[in-house]
């Protein structure tokens, strides 16, 4: 396995470009007045003391008057350099020497004016000085560039608030801004899809919730009072059950669209039985072999065959066929009709909320939102549904869901 390049992780965590633009700085200070005090103690040590040398003094005539060994004595940088000298003849004496004078009028005493002791300082603080504005220079562009990033997320999210559902923010980077900025991204394009979701859910409901309400109301109009025949009785009645239609799948399909709404348990389902059932109602065909057991909402699954199944029997005008088969990873439903086929442009659009294939809104009837659930009910369940064509004519709606891991 190979190793996390570090570069890479620096470069994804925020926190951590921080923290080390901090200890940089840090170091950087801490490497300067270490080298300003190394610089200090080495001009103020004391010289190399080497070890006891002879030392022969003359007179003017040339005579030698002292004989022995000379060595240094310690002392405080500033004092007077003394070294001790051992005779040859026992004696000890004492030489001093006084350092050379640099600023102070005294030889040998260290210069301690306030001027003297503001120059020292100055030596000492303006190389710091330096490098403290320097970090400052260099650390800023890389800061402000960070904040500038949070800025702009900080607009664009208060524009969201304020009801541009259409802003988006860069995603720039590669750490947690930017990760922050796709997360904002994806919040608000889930947020802005749900309400026009919303909005065309409302504005397609009052249009269909119109039509049986106007042929309710003709109907009472030509019953003027007295008692309605049985087929203006049988058109009512089919109005009603319409509209009862058309509230419960807009219900479900709110409710749906809700992922925190609560719309059942989880639950092993026998796909085969769920579907016997459905296929009963309608007259038609299955074709199973292996057990199939997937992991759903029974009521959803149900109502997803259902709403397939009543969709078969509106267009076909032969046998309808439900196929179960087992793949590696999940299970699937073909519903194959025999009616006149979907067109290859419209087997993608046929899926969104109220929309018709041409010329079959009033003819064949529905709502529109039959299909619309299956997705929307194949979604929620992890799975898929597509429509293809039918081998002879016709469609299939293939619907696909995975198996429960004991299926």
């Amino acid at each position: 396995m190979p190793l996390p390049n570090p570069f890479t992780l620096f470069s994804r965590r925020l926190y951590l470009r921080i923290w080390l633009a901090m200890v940089g700085s840090m170091a950087l200070l801490m490497l300067a007045a270490a080298g300003l005090v190394c610089w200090r103690i080495a001009r103020n040590a004391q010289p190399f003391v080497p070890p006891a040398r002879e030392v022969l003094l003359r007179d003017p005539a040339g005579e030698l008057l002292l004989r022995g060994q000379a060595t240094r004595l310690p002392g405080a940088p500033g004092e007077d350099v003394a070294f001790r000298i051992e005779s040859d003849t026992g004696q000890s004496f004492t030489l001093q020497i006084a350092p050379r004078s640099e600023h102070g009028d005294r030889p040998g005493a260290p210069n301690r004016s306030p001027a003297a002791f503001w120059t020292h300082s100055f030596d000492f603080l303006w190389p710091l000085g330096f490098v403290s504005l320097l970090m400052a220079v260099g650390v800023y562009p890389v800061i402000r560039r960070l904040t500038l990033r949070l800025e702009a997320l900080q607009r664009s999210v208060q524009k969201f608030g304020e009801g541009d559902l259409s802003v988006r923010v860069s995603e720039q980077g590669r750490d947690e801004v930017a990760d922050l900025a796709h997360q904002f991204n994806a919040a608000a394009e889930r947020v802005e899809t749900l309400i026009a979701a919303h909005k065309s859910l409302l504005a397609n409901a009052s249009h269909e919730l119109r039509s049986p309400l106007t042929r309710m109301r003709i109907g009472l109009e030509l019953m003027g009072g007295e008692r309605p025949s049985p087929a203006l009785r049988e058109e009512i009645l089919r109005s009603i059950s319409e509209l009862d239609q058309l509230v419960d799948e807009i219900l479900l399909t709110s409710r749906l669209n809700a992922r925190e709404a609560d719309v059942g348990t989880m639950e092993p389902v026998d796909l085969i039985g769920l579907t016997a059932e459905e296929c009963a109602r309608v007259d038609a065909r299955l074709d199973a072999a292996d057990p199939l057991e997937v992991r759903g909402i029974a009521k959803l699954l149900r109502r997803a065959l259902r709403n397939l199944l009543e969709n078969a029997r509106r267009y076909s005008t032969g046998p309808i066929t439900v196929v179960l088969q087992r793949h590696p990873d999940y299970a699937e439903v073909r519903v194959c009709d025999r009616g006149p086929g979907v067109p290859v442009n419209q087997r993608g659009r046929i899926f969104e909320p109220f929309y018709r294939l041409p010329g079959t809104s009033e003819r064949e009837g529905g709502v529109g939102l039959g299909l619309a659930l299956v997705r929307s009910i194949a979604t929620r369940h992890s799975g898929a549904v597509h429509c293809e064509a039918h081998a002879g004519g016709g469609a299939c709606f293939v619907l696909r869901l995975p198996l429960h891991p004991s299926g």
